[in-house]
């Protein structure tokens, strides 16, 4: 795996992990409450999170009106900073320009057309926003993300990759004769497979990957810092570790097979679509020639 460590710490970041961790409902946080990126938060802790236009944003607003690298905010001591960092159009709080600033609960910060509403750790906000943020952002009946999420986090990831020329693979994942289970045994059968299904993937992830359901019984695992070797033996892994499975179902217990298709970031292959419709190609590779198995799309 392309990674600027040592042995040591690769071993130590490829073990298998209960994937990505859930945010913590009492830290701080910002929600845009107005105009370009309603509703999206991010939390605020310790290490600077940066606001902006940038597909390497902690918090992405896409409008014109919002510098690539608009403003940062961070934890400091018992309380809370904002710096603008040299925004065109300056930063505000609560209508004010501001150039590096304390936050306070509830403090209003404009960035562009965007409002954005600071929300301390000692607030019973933080608790309701970290819910709405849950149900937008999750795919309740597996705790994996959702398409829309994983989609906005495949995009800035292919920034990153861009940026630093580092790899970055995508495997899509598909339940081999789903709809067969779902005719044969009924859809609630079927919840219970893929709510399975995902605790396995869940576990088979490392920290800095992103596993999420992006269709009925299809899923996807974005890989930073991965080629397409490593890329495999993951998926190879993961096949096998679902082959082995048995999946209770209400007491009946079901072998199910998985099959993957693998697309790593190159020329021609460096945004959402063209990513993703590799990947699509390999799954579908994987399925003409029998499926429980995994490919590319050449």
């Amino acid at each position: 795996m392309t990674r600027d460590h040592d042995d040591n710490e690769t071993t130590r970041r490829t073990i298998a992990s209960r994937g990505p961790a859930d945010p913590d409902p009492h830290a701080a946080c910002v929600v845009v409450i107005h105009g370009a990126g309603l509703g999206r938060r991010v939390d605020v802790a310790d290490t600077p999170v940066m606001i902006g236009r940038s597909h390497e944003a902690d918090l992405q607003i896409n409008h014109p009106s919002v510098s690539r690298r608009h403003c940062e905010m961070w934890k400091e001591g018992s309380g809370y900073r904002i710096r603008d960092l040299g925004a065109t159009n300056p930063t505000r709080i609560n209508d004010q320009v501001i150039d590096e600033n304390e936050l306070n609960d509830g403090d209003h910060v404009t960035v562009g057309e965007s409002v954005l509403k600071f929300i301390s750790d000692s607030s019973l906000e933080a608790s309701y926003h970290e819910e709405v943020y849950q149900l937008a952002t999750l795919d309740a009946l597996t705790e994996l993300h959702n398409r829309r999420h994983f989609v906005e986090m495949l995009e800035r990831e292919l920034a990153r990759a861009q940026r630093h020329q580092r790899p970055l693979t995508l495997a899509i994942i598909d339940l081999d004769h789903f709809k067969r289970v779902n005719d044969q045994l009924g859809h609630p059968v079927g919840d219970m497979v893929l709510r399975q299904f995902g605790a396995i993937l869940r576990q088979h992830v490392r920290a800095d990957d992103l596993p999420a359901r992006i269709g009925g019984e299809e899923f996807a695992v974005l890989l930073p810092e991965t080629d397409l070797d490593h890329a495999r033996d993951y998926a190879e892994r993961l096949r096998e570790t679902v082959a082995a499975a048995s999946f209770d179902t209400a007491g009946q217990q079901l072998q199910v097979t998985v099959s993957i298709g693998l697309a790593l970031i190159a020329e021609g292959r460096d945004s959402v679509g063209t990513l993703m419709r590799s990947a699509d190609r390999g799954l579908y590779r994987a399925k003409s020639q029998g499926r429980n198995r995994v490919r590319t799309e050449d």
